[in-house]
């Protein structure tokens, strides 16, 4: 799994990684999607369609503080206003807010059942966006007197050092690439609005130091990875000289198809990055996967490809993997503290000015080929 986070990790005891089964396992149902726009029904009318659902017996389960007094959800405060569909999935979506730490959207989350019909089920969610610009969704969250955390999605062993931790997957958590665009837009449509009650309403919350996800979040990845594997489970990029970024390589046919693989693009404007952040989204030559490009002016970088998956969970994410090398998709500035990176070693530049824990990483990025590449294609383009 690409990009993985090291800021939520925990020491574990020898041995306690999963071994490896393998299976024959294919490739999951797919769709190419470009245009995905949030309805354009008023306010008031996504909120009588919200409450229509609830009226016709459809069920309300959040994982927070809220499943004991489902009362604090249904009320005028927490209306949905917006409206995304999405292979199968009906997503009412409320206003902008934010608290001391996080900017966020409430999303009620409701799949299709076996028959087309809309389940009985619908899953409150709270989906950010990332210090990276990705909108995600959050697993859970903890919150004691020494932190504030949200859950970062599932997780995987690695050695550090000669001890093993467990270290969350943070693009686990990352939101379909064809939404993206649209939150953006939901995201700025009114003013945000603070709440400081939404987070452990909505999430649940988990002991100090939990890093790992619920089963709500990780059974159906599991399930999933039981039957479906891009290109048959093995990374799709990787470096042939660990810490070169000259040397990177794609497995053939999963490279970006800048000629004729561009499905759509969007542009925000961005502080944290000094003007226009671009977003565009391309297609891998064999069609197999996608790719989220973002440039500013001072950065351009890749995030973790996904599968073109039409099968969501109740979060809102794709169940099936991309596997990549985490040095592929290093953001623009990313967390960066002695002792503890993200960024390959010897590339890290300046701290951002506003977050003196993310470091400038485009040394790094500019030696990608993908990104001179990228680059080259958008000077064209433009």
């Amino acid at each position: 799994m690409a990009g993985a986070c090291l800021s939520g990790r925990r020491p574990v005891g020898a041995g306690s990684g999963a071994s490896a089964t393998h299976v024959k396992r294919g490739l999951p149902p797919s769709q190419v999607l470009a245009g995905v726009e949030a309805s354009t029904e008023s306010a008031a009318a996504v909120a009588r369609r919200f409450r229509a659902e609830l009226d016709r017996g459809a069920r309300l389960l959040p994982a927070g503080a809220a499943k004991d007094d489902l009362g604090t959800l249904t009320g005028r405060r927490y209306a949905p206003s917006h409206i995304l569909r999405l292979f199968g999935a009906t997503i009412f979506l409320t206003n902008f807010r934010y608290d001391s730490a996080l900017g966020f959207l409430i999303a009620y989350v409701q799949l299709d059942g076996a028959n087309g019909a809309p389940s009985r089920s619908i899953y409150p969610r709270i989906f950010y966006k990332d210090s990276s610009l990705v909108w995600r969704v959050a697993s859970h969250f903890v919150h004691d007197e020494d932190e504030y955390w949200i859950g970062k999605g599932d997780v995987r062993t690695e050695m550090r050092d000669g001890h093993e931790y467990l270290v969350t997957v943070e693009e686990t958590t990352n939101l379909p690439f064809e939404i993206q665009f649209a939150l953006d837009q939901i995201s700025r449509a009114r003013k945000k609005v603070k709440d400081n009650d939404a987070i452990a309403l909505v999430l649940r919350e988990g002991p100090s130091g939990r890093v790992e996800p619920y089963a709500d979040f990780a059974a159906p990845r599991k399930k999933s990875a039981e039957k479906y594997a891009i290109h048959g489970g093995r990374p799709v990029a990787r470096f042939k000289k660990p810490g070169d970024p000259t040397s990177l390589e794609f497995s053939k046919g999963f490279e970006p198809d800048f000629s004729n693989g561009v499905i759509e693009s969007s542009a925000v404007a961005s502080r944290f990055f000094g003007g226009e952040l671009r977003k565009v989204r391309i297609l891998s030559t064999n069609r197999r996967i996608q790719y989220l490009f973002f440039s500013s002016p001072t950065h351009t970088w890749v995030n973790p490809p996904q599968a073109l998956s039409t099968e969501l969970s109740t979060y809102g994410v794709r169940t099936v993997d991309v596997l990549v090398d985490d040095d592929l998709c290093v953001p623009g500035y990313e967390y960066h503290e002695e002792g503890a990176s993200q960024i390959p070693e010897g590339y890290a530049g300046d701290p951002h000015p506003d977050d003196p824990h993310r470091a400038d990483a485009s040394a790094w990025l500019r030696k990608l080929p993908v990104i001179a590449e990228y680059l080259a294609w958008d000077r064209r383009a433009r």
